[in-house]
């Protein structure tokens, strides 16, 4: 997954940590991308 975000093991293993709250929408959307999803955000 890393590989396919073009990124670090270290940055993917922020990205998955449920306590990081430091992770811009960008980066979330490249990970949802990496797997084959989008990210959607909506505020209700």
């Amino acid at each position: 997954m890393a590989e396919r975000m073009s990124t670090s093991r270290k940055q993917l293993d922020r990205v998955l940590d449920p306590n990081e709250h430091n992770v811009t929408l960008e980066t979330l959307a490249r990970a949802a991308h990496s797997v084959g999803k989008i990210l959607k955000v909506e505020l209700v």
